[in-house]
């Protein structure tokens, strides 16, 4: 298709394939709400403890390790009860901070790479997300061996090995799939596919070049009259 055809086509039905994107600017523009920022907390945990000889050397270290990898994964899925959040949102209180225990439960996610535990505070406010993030390390430096009394056994049981701080998330690929630039975009490919139906199924000529476009010859054109002037 030439592109003077094609420009006659846009040109003909632009009303149309604009009427998508009018549309959804206005549904933008009466209950669009730009997604509110989150910020997370990212803390890293050592755990282990040298337990007593017993056997030799080597067999101890291996238990050693081996003991290790069950505090972290035992301590990841503490992180997660609504007992522990309570006790952090207790802590809080205490820091004249009064946060539901359920909203810091729901906070948390937790995991662990054999040895290390890892837990994500995931949180509105940045400055509250540093305050939270820091009960919840202290939290789980004390409480470790009440909630596990075989710990209490294993000297230097879980250490902090970075500070906390809180970071900026990026919104969520859903937020971003249904951000304003997506359905513009969605709009505007809507509209050009209105215009590309709108003229399969248009049966009217309209002009000269529509004969053209059907292989017939044209002869002459009998012009618009014009008004008299009174």
């Amino acid at each position: 298709m030439e592109a003077k055809v094609l420009l006659r086509i846009i040109r003909r039905w632009a009303w149309l394939g604009a009427l998508p994107v009018v549309v959804v600017i206005g549904m933008l523009s009466l209950s669009y709400r730009p997604p509110e920022a989150s910020y997370q907390v990212v803390m890293r945990f050592t755990a282990g403890g040298e337990p007593a000889p017993v056997l030799s050397p080597d067999y101890d270290r291996y238990y050693a390790w081996l003991t290790s990898e069950y505090i972290a994964n035992g301590l990841a899925d503490l992180a997660n009860t609504g007992r522990f959040a309570a006790d952090v949102a207790a802590r809080l209180a205490e820091g004249q901070l009064a946060v539901a225990p359920e909203a810091i439960q729901s906070a948390i996610v937790t995991d662990n790479a054999q040895s290390v535990l890892v837990v994500y505070l995931t949180w509105p406010d940045p400055d509250q997300a540093e305050l939270v993030a820091d009960a919840i390390s202290a939290t789980l430096l004390e409480v470790g061996p009440h909630y596990f009394p075989q710990m209490g056994t294993i000297g230097g049981v879980i250490r902090q090995a970075d500070p906390a701080f809180a970071t900026r998330l990026a919104p969520a690929l859903r937020v971003q799939l249904l951000g304003p630039l997506v359905r513009l975009a969605i709009a505007a490919a809507v509209g050009v596919g209105l215009i590309a139906l709108a003229h399969a199924l248009d049966p009217w000529v309209r002009d000269t070049a529509d004969l053209k476009d059907l292989g017939l010859s044209v002869s002459g054109t009998i012009p618009r009259a014009r008004r008299r002037q009174q």
